[in-house]
């Protein structure tokens, strides 16, 4: 680990932090114009598509053949962000798992509450198989949101009967929006992104008057029996890490294989800062041969 690097980071996002009193479209405003400057591997190209009637772009490798598929979902708190500015991370994973993957533009709330975005991620999933993709050729994979959607998916596919992929791969997970862990306030000095003052006024634009308990809304607090392998990656520095912890003991307890990753010192999703932080290519690296050993398996 590089102490000054993960120091040089922390400096960095806390000099342009989220407004507590911004509204929806200044955030994604102020996302787009951070995650914009992440210019995508020189390697990595996309084109839009459509899987299921949702909007989708497909990312691919230079020099990989795909014989996988990643189904990728971004952050942003179900109302920000979008499948283009997580295309990056999408062919970082692709890349280690000889995989194509698809970046979901799911309906983003207000505009779209919940459940929205949960359909969205079923109906590319269900266009997938009707095409002929072998389940175990599929992985789900997300940061934030979208990896609360990755989970949330699993649980929504086996509810309706349908095979299930062959691991998920979730970073910095937010699976829990009544947001009870403790270390929503416990890590607020150390987040330089995010506190309960930011996230607490959001919630009710997902759940538009559903209960943030859900188990397809915070499936931290689902049924998850008789999911797949999970990877959960978060960060030592972030208000968000008793999701992941909480979510790795749900898993455990019913019986799901599951590795929890904690690295210390590093803020929320800090895989997309691999050029300046070590941490986030050594993190990739695990994350790739851990789908890599169950995929066609």
């Amino acid at each position: 680990m590089s102490t000054e690097q993960r120091q040089a980071l922390d400096a960095m996002l806390r000099r342009s932090p989220f407004p507590l009193d911004g509204d929806v479209e200044e955030l994604r405003r102020l996302l787009h114009a951070a995650t914009s400057t992440q210019v995508l591997p020189p390697e990595a190209k996309t084109v839009p598509t459509t899987l299921g009637g949702v909007p989708a772009v497909e990312v691919t490798v230079d020099g990989v053949e795909p014989r996988h598929v990643v189904v990728y979902f971004h952050g942003g708190v179900y109302l920000l962000g979008d499948a283009l500015s997580s295309a990056g991370l999408a062919a970082q994973i692709g890349g280690r798992t000889a995989a194509k993957a698809y970046s979901v533009e799911y309906r983003l709330a207000p505009e779209h509450p919940y459940p929205a975005a949960v359909d969205d991620a079923l109906a590319v999933y269900e266009a997938l198989l009707a095409d002929g993709v072998t389940p175990s050729d599929i992985v789900f994979a997300g940061e934030s949101a979208g990896g609360g959607l990755a989970v949330a998916t699993l649980v929504n596919a086996r509810d309706h009967g349908l095979p299930l992929p062959a691991a998920a791969f979730v970073m910095s997970p937010y699976v829990d929006l009544t947001l009870a862990g403790a270390s929503v306030d416990t890590k607020d000095a150390a987040d330089p992104l995010f506190s309960r003052e930011l996230l607490e006024p959001l919630v009710a634009d997902y759940t538009a008057g559903q209960d943030p308990a859900l188990g397809l809304i915070s499936p931290v607090f689902a049924d998850l029996s008789g999911l797949p392998p999970l990877l959960i990656q978060v960060g030592g520095h972030e208000v968000l890490l008793d999701d992941a912890v909480r979510l790795a003991g749900r898993a455990a307890n019913a019986d799901v294989e599951v590795t929890l990753d904690v690295t210390p010192g590093v803020p929320h999703v800090f895989q997309v800062y691999g050029p300046i932080l070590d941490e986030a290519t050594a993190a990739l690296d695990r994350a790739g041969r851990f789908l890599t050993a169950r995929l066609g398996a």
